[in-house]
């Protein structure tokens, strides 16, 4: 085998490991379940102080 035909065939089978790699974390995530948000208690919630002008002149 000459050497394009080493690196074509080397180029394959790392795209078929990755490809591989990708479905089985992908599986793993979805076997995890539903996605859920976090209860709206466990979350820090700022307090929004808003500074309002009248636009009476004095």
């Amino acid at each position: 085998m000459n050497r394009s035909k080493i690196v074509a065939v080397l180029t394959g089978a790392i795209s078929i490991i990755l490809a591989v790699a990708y479905l089985i974390i992908v599986q793993i995530l979805d076997f995890r379940g539903e996605m859920k948000p976090a209860p709206i208690s466990q979350i820090n919630q700022s307090i929004l102080v808003a500074d309002i002008q009248s636009s009476q002149s004095f």
